[in-house]
């Protein structure tokens, strides 16, 4: 009771003051802490209010300028129709192997080892397509294909030849053998049934109860066969290959175990070998499925990375023939249009396209995407499309019925032809919105946003531009650097750690590729960081550095029990080093034990190349203009990468021919080049900025009489002239009809750091050479010296004719023009270098000189001694 109420009890006035002196202080703290926490408080409370009435009064002002249109109560969908059958008569024209093809559907009927399959598996072999439905239905009501009756079922075969490793047989030798081909599976293919028709024959020497060929996808075995075929006779095997083995990506490959007596068997025998003949293939029955449009998928349908064919672009032209089209309604096209086709050819890399110009929807053709890019003016085709937008007269409106900004690009997707081919619009009420809406699409972090059908480009952020010396998958601009500076794996990721296995093990490869405008000098080195496994024969076990498949360094593995990051320096020839280099570390790993019969056990034998490996160069920029071979890997066009220095010119009146050529030049400079974003400028002549003329590289497109710079042909060396002249040096002749084209580099007239590229020819027919040239990478990459001639007896020559065109090389130019940073004393050693009899010449200067001086001392002291 006493603590309950203790509160209640007397209390001393002295201690009641001492509590009020003691809690004076922190009542007023208290008081000012809850008053600042007050303050701030209703502070922060006004300016997110007056931030969120800011943000909302944004929002309101954007809605009601660009409102989206409503929501279209159906997608547009693209349906692809089935691949149209070929026709009897451009099939043996376009590819000879075709006629070979259909002789050899037949023989796998006719083949013993093809019969014990059931006989279900057979009749799909030989029928027609035209009468593939009727016969599959009764067979294939179980199986998938009833699942979507509606969708036709397509066939297409793929054959081995198409890969350029098979060439005119896939050889396999030894007791042990293995090829590999690679293939894909397209976007939308729902594959219904997969067959691989092997065409093989093999040495009569072979035991076929211990000699087989077996056939594996993604690793996994489907069938074999016994080789067993009597006098090296041509066999045909169909296998079946089971629809959930196939993939986006897939491996096929072909296992031959061979041998030729019952005991061991050498390795090494002549007689142990198989070989695949290349018009093997692959045959596939697929149905494509529906796809709905949108630009989250972009750019599919447009560009398929996985497709077995060409892409096909088919760009609406502005309306108008040559002769009525103005130059206004090709504003915005010449701009827009290259650089899309710049974006595509960086996502192609490798890929093949097909680009045409067309003038109405009636010329498409099975497989062609549509891009249809300008203004409604420039573009009436527009008006028919089902598009979710409304048009007033030549203006897009929005939701609200209101006119868009004339600097507001217009993205969308439809259909035509019954949704058999896709259309891309991209469009504006103005060329600026045009432009605006293709650089959306070219760059890479913008495109990621879109999505759906539709879409309004108000703003597009602005690029960088990239260091001239930047060029991603060559040498960085730093002289020291590792292996994981420059090197990548396959899905685009930095070097790793990389392990082989076996006494065939394959290199370690990675690009060692030089900027265009280096030149090394002595002294730049490989620090090569490695590691090997135990049970290596020391005696016989190296490892070898090559540089494009020279050999530059190599080094003992010398320890029985294996090591862990070992080091080898290698010295890296400055002459051997070039923008298309490569470095190879291959091991040359044996075993202790010796093979026996036939087999080595070899998977314990293992090799590592690091990924710090590190190099150190000595270089210098320093190029020599003008010259072909550097338009190889682009320069010096597209240095920056993102093509911001180069400007195509055409002439006031281009042709379709001078429109197709400028795809084709902005394709291979997007196949050559990598950036976030395409500032590729086009002009006519009568557009060209002087400023623009003056400070960039150019590129000029078009035939003899309408070439936009006649400079080109009137300076040294091969000379153009009209009526089909030519001249050359003091000759001149005329020629009729002349259908070659020209390729010709000469130093820009306009400034001489810069260069100029003709591309040009006597009529349109030569000029169309040249844009073959450019889109065929096995013509293309044979460019050299600063003048090429191109010449065809065929109108379309297939790219892999080696007789398809006729390349003329020459070195016009009276003098080159070195580009280059280096100090003056480096100018001199080179120069030296270059001209090494001026050094000749001016030690024998310098000696009589000495000589000289000597001769006046002696003669001085003598005079001076005989007085």
């Amino acid at each position: 009771m006493k603590f309950l109420f203790r509160r209640s009890q007397a209390q001393d006035p002295r201690n009641n003051h001492q509590r009020r002196a003691l809690y004076a202080p922190r009542l007023s703290l208290l008081l000012l802490c809850a008053s600042m926490v007050l303050t701030l408080g209703i502070g922060t409370t006004l300016t997110r209010a007056q931030g969120e009435g800011n943000l909302r009064r944004q929002e309101d002002q954007f809605i009601q300028k660009y409102t989206l249109p409503k929501t279209p109560t159906k997608a547009p969908v693209y349906k692809p129709k089935p691949r149209p059958r070929p026709a009897a008569r451009p099939r043996p024209k376009a590819a000879p192997a075709a006629p070979r093809q259909r002789r050899s559907n037949p023989a796998p009927a006719r083949v013993a080892p093809a019969r014990p399959r059931p006989a279900a598996r057979t009749q799909p072999r030989t029928q027609p397509r035209s009468q593939a439905r009727p016969r599959s239905q009764p067979q294939s009501t179980p199986n998938p294909i009833a699942s979507t009756p509606n969708i036709p079922l397509s066939e297409y075969i793929l054959q081995f030849n198409r890969s350029p490793i098979v060439g005119n047989r896939l050889r396999m030798r030894g007791v042990y053998s293995e090829a590999r081909l690679g293939f894909t599976r397209p976007r939308g293919w729902n594959v219904k049934t997969a067959k691989a028709l092997i065409r093989f024959q093999h040495s009569p020497a072979l035991m076929a109860n211990r000699s087989n060929l077996t056939l594996r996808i993604n690793g996994t075995s489907v069938a074999s066969v016994p080789l067993n075929r009597k006098q090296s006779q041509v066999a045909n095997v169909m296998f079946a290959i089971p629809t959930t083995l196939i993939q986006d990506y897939n491996e096929l490959s072909l296992v031959a175990q061979q041998h030729n007596t019952t005991g061991c068997t050498d390795g090494g025998d002549a007689t142990l070998w198989t070989e695949v003949l290349p018009d093997s293939k692959l045959i596939f029955q697929y149905q494509v499925e529906p796809i709905p449009l949108n630009f989250s998928r972009y750019p599919y349908p447009f560009f398929d990375q996985l497709s077995l064919d060409a892409n096909r672009i088919a760009y609406m032209l502005p309306q108008g023939n040559v002769q009525t089209r103005s130059v206004e309604s090709l504003e915005s096209w010449l701009t827009a249009a290259p650089r899309l086709q710049a974006s595509l050819g960086r996502l192609a890399d490798f890929r093949p396209i097909t680009t045409r110009l067309v003038e109405t929807i009636d010329e498409l053709e099975w497989g062609d995407s549509l891009v249809v890019m300008g203004t409604p003016g420039d573009q009436p085709v527009l008006k028919s499309l089902a598009l979710p937008f409304t048009f007033s007269g030549n203006q897009i409106l929005d939701g609200n019925q209101i006119p868009l900004p004339d600097d507001v690009g217009v993205l969308a997707l439809t259909t035509v032809n019954d949704g058999s081919n896709p259309v891309l619009v991209v469009t504006g009420n103005g060329p600026d919105g045009v432009k605006k809406a293709a650089q959306f699409l070219v760059q890479p972090d913008t495109s990621k946003l879109g999505t759906g059908q539709l879409i309004f480009v108000d703003q597009v952020r602005d690029v960088p531009i990239p260091s001239s010396r930047n060029w991603p998958g060559y040498l960085p601009e730093e002289n020291s650097f590792t292996l994981e500076d420059i090197a990548t794996q396959p899905n685009g990721k930095p070097f790793k750690d990389v392990t082989v296995r076996g006494t065939a093990a394959p290199p370690v490869e990675f690009d060692f590729r030089a900027l265009p405008d280096d030149r090394f000098k002595r002294g730049s080195s490989m620090n090569l960081v490695y590691s090997y496994g135990p049970q290596v024969n020391p005696r016989t076990s190296a490892v070898e550095v090559l540089l494009d498949d020279v050999l530059i360094g190599g080094k003992r593995l010398t320890k029985r029990d294996g090591s862990q990051r070992e080091t080898l320096k290698v010295d890296l020839p400055a002459n051997l080093i070039k923008p298309t280099s490569k470095i190879k570390v291959a091991f040359r790993l044996n075993p202790r034990e010796p093979e026996e019969c036939g087999k080595i056990t070899d998977q314990q034998l293992t090799g590592t190349v690091h990924g710090e490996t590190n190099f150190k160069v000595n270089r210098e920029p320093s190029v020599q203009l003008p010259n072909l071979e550097l338009l190889q890997v682009g320069y010096p066009f597209a240095a920056p990468q993102d093509l911001s220095n180069t400007a195509i010119v055409l002439s006031e009146t281009p042709s379709d021919t001078d429109l197709l050529t400028l795809l084709a030049v902005s394709e291979r400079l997007g196949r050559l080049s990598k950036a976030d974003s395409v500032q590729l400028d086009v002009y006519t002549i009568e557009q060209l900025p002087d400023q623009i003329r003056r400070k960039r590289n150019l590129v000029g497109i078009g035939t003899r009489e309408e070439f936009p710079f006649p400079e080109v042909f009137e300076s040294s060396g091969l000379r153009l002239s009209n009526a089909l002249g030519r001249q050359w040096g003091e000759a001149s002749v005329q020629t009729l009809p002349d259908s070659e084209g020209v390729i010709k580099e000469i130093m820009s007239p306009y400034n001489n750091q810069r260069v100029l590229l003709a591309l040009s020819g006597q009529t349109e027919n030569g000029l169309d050479r040249v844009r073959q040239i450019l889109t065929k990478d096995s013509w293309f990459y044979q460019l050299q010296k600063d003048t090429v001639l191109v010449s065809s007896y065929q109108q379309d020559p297939a790219g892999y004719d080696p007789d398809a065109y006729k390349l003329e090389f020459f070195e016009l130019a009276r003098s080159k023009k070195r580009i280059e940073k280096t100090s003056a004393l480096s100018k001199a050693s080179f120069f030296l270098q270059q001209n090494w009899w001026f050094l000749a010449l001016g030690i024998l200067g310098v000696t009589f000189l000495l000589y000289g001086i000597s001769q006046l001392y002696l003669k001085r002291v003598t005079d001076q001694k005989s007085h």
